[in-house]
């Protein structure tokens, strides 16, 4: 588990924690009052494709946004819907209202809330809310558990060791270019099952040791920080795909164990990527 580099501006872990639970609540006030409404407005982000944005999207990071200008006005502030803004404090917040905005406007529950804390040099804490089935998953600064109704469930992935016996998960089947395609497929044909489309609920799932991969590419920061914490604080390995750090986005793996990570990632190299 990380336990991040504190100096005199970082807050207590419990401050941090009260604060992202804070910030969570305020973001699921705006995406619990459109989610499945009739009324929800869609925006497409692209020319070409389907990239959608909504008005709960933005109303929910502005939400967030606020409160973090009147309780930590000295932080820099990344999101997704917002222009950055840069601290003093050296301490970065990093936000995705919902990641998973095609699953929030199909009415499916597998978008979520992410909230991250970088210091820096790392994403130190992370949080995966999902508002609508009441699940909050915390990890970092020596904190791993899921929240559901006020009872708290340690985290912790599970311990397989092959390939063989691994549940597999990315967003899209398509994953990325046809080559990044090619990269997760030929890992998904050793696995046992295969699955798509869960956002940033899936490495909810691995945290909590109930699937055992995560592969994805094309991410953004905000896409990854959250869940990269969240991985690594219940026991996972996170890295791109050749084994560096992945928290400005691009190419990610998050694996349940060292020796599932070691396999995917000897598969993930022979496929040249450009």
């Amino acid at each position: 588990m990380k336990e991040g580099r504190m100096t005199d501006q970082t807050p207590s872990p419990d401050e941090i924690l009260s604060l992202a639970s804070q910030l969570a609540d305020v973001a699921a006030e705006q995406t619990l009052k459109w989610f499945r409404a009739p009324a929800l407005l869609t925006h497409n982000k692209w020319s070409e494709g389907f990239d959608p944005v909504t008005e709960a999207d933005k109303a929910a990071e502005a939400a967030m946004r606020a409160l973090l200008k009147a309780q930590r006005p000295e932080d820099s502030v990344i999101g997704e819907e917002a222009q950055n803004t840069v601290g003093t404090s050296g301490l970065s917040w990093v936000l995705d209202p919902i990641d998973g905005t095609r699953g929030y406007v199909s009415g499916t529950p597998t978008w979520g809330t992410l909230i991250a804390l970088n210091d820096g040099h790392e994403p130190i804490f992370g949080m995966i809310d999902q508002p609508y089935t009441g699940e909050r998953f915390v990890g970092g600064l020596g904190m791993a558990f899921m929240e559901r109704h006020g009872v708290k469930t340690p985290l912790a992935t599970r311990r397989k060791r092959h390939l063989s016996e691994a549940t597999i998960f990315t967003t899209f089947p398509e994953v990325g270019s046809p080559l990044e395609a090619e990269a997760f497929h030929a890992v998904a044909g050793q696995c046992q099952l295969t699955r798509y489309g869960m956002d940033c609920y899936a490495y909810a799932l691995l945290a909590a040791g109930q699937i055992d991969l995560v592969i994805e590419a094309g991410l953004q920061a905000y896409d990854i920080q959250a869940p990269m914490a969240l991985v690594q604080a219940a026991g996972g390995v996170v890295s791109d795909w050749r084994g560096g750090n992945p928290m400005n986005g691009g190419r990610c793996i998050c694996a349940a164990t060292p020796e599932l990570h070691a396999a995917a990632l000897e598969i993930l190299r022979e496929v040249p990527l450009g």
